[in-house]
């Protein structure tokens, strides 16, 4: 019966990423898919191998004590085809840029971005059609810099709580990458000067990885200093995924070991629901002996509430994947 399910949730899996690659394909003008760039029509070819590969990886995700560590491989692929693009494109090769135009890859201009240049709404209106889908699993599967900070977090096998205003200092940070953005367009800062404070703003996140997630064993960079962390997190409240904490919870706090998002304290597991920073990355399940996690969504079973969201999160991964470029 298990069998029957995964196998039918996969070939869901496969429809779903094989519409949602094709209707690119067949809307937008400009070739969006790599392969369609290089032989005309290969884009049809790449659809469907990356329907196949979508399929394959929600059977892996679907075994509950092997989902945190595929997350983290499908993570980590996602991010190193995107750079290994950019890289290509550095190199010369405008075919693997999506634009011909390079952006800098820093989360936070998705959001900065738009504002400064008054225009250029794509990454906005796709990151927020993701979140609305998934929630804030964006910041946990679909972020092409976020692998960079488990990596570093995973360096210490235990996480350490973060600080206590880091839950309001991450409001902070926003509030000022957002009035920055407005302060460069109204004082006509050009292009080349705005490059510099969104280059700076990226480094010093990579700094807070290597010397903050890596001594803490949490992921410091992506619940206190990135901003569309936060915008995920308020579209999570728009999304009708959870995780819950049923009442067969004994307070042995082993989930709390096992999430990297500072979102299972104590005072979070006593109140049965994830802190604010939960990105539903799900690495918390397979950590409670008792099943006492798990995700609900109006009117399904919880169990089918998990295969629906793995679904879409697993659809929306291939699809990032044929198109993992800036």
């Amino acid at each position: 019966m298990e069998r029957l399910r995964i196998t039918r949730a996969s070939a869901t899996v496969f429809c779903l990423t094989a519409i949602l690659l094709g209707t690119v394909q067949v809307v937008v003008d400009r070739p969006m898919l790599l392969a369609e760039r290089f032989v005309p029509h290969a884009g049809w070819v790449e659809i469907a191998l990356l329907s196949i590969y979508a399929a394959w990886l929600f059977g892996k995700l679907a075994r509950r004590d092997r989902t945190a560590r595929w997350r983290r491989r499908l993570w980590s692929l996602f991010s190193a085809a995107f750079f290994l693009q950019l890289g290509l494109g550095l190199a010369g090769c405008e075919r693997f840029l999506m634009t011909g135009k390079l952006h800098l890859p820093v989360p936070a201009l998705i959001l900065a971005g738009p504002i400064y240049r008054g225009a250029g709404l794509f990454m906005p209106i796709l990151f927020l059609v993701s979140a609305l889908f998934v929630g804030p699993a964006w910041c946990s599967h679909l972020c092409y810099i976020g692998a960079w900070d488990n990596a570093f977090a995973q360096q210490r096998r235990t996480p350490t709580p973060l600080p206590r205003w880091r839950r309001t200092g991450r409001f902070a940070i926003l509030a000022i990458v957002v009035a920055t953005a407005f302060a460069l367009r109204s004082a006509g800062v050009g292009p080349g000067t705005a490059l510099w404070f969104g280059a700076g703003f990226g480094i010093a996140g990579v700094g807070i990885m290597v010397f903050w997630s890596r001594r803490a064993g949490a992921m410091a960079h992506c619940v206190t200093w990135c901003p569309m962390s936060i915008v995920a997190a308020v579209m999570g409240r728009i999304s009708p995924f959870r995780i819950r904490i049923r009442d067969t919870c004994t307070l042995c706090l082993a989930c709390t070991k096992a999430c990297r998002y500072d979102a299972l304290s104590a005072e979070d597991i006593r109140k049965r629901r994830p802190g604010f920073s939960c990105t539903l990355c799900g690495d918390c399940l397979p950590a409670c002996r008792y099943r006492s996690l798990v995700y609900t969504f109006p009117g399904l079973t919880h169990e089918r509430a998990r295969t629906l969201f793995l679904i879409l999160v697993t659809a929306l991964h291939a699809t990032f994947l044929g198109l993992a470029r800036i």
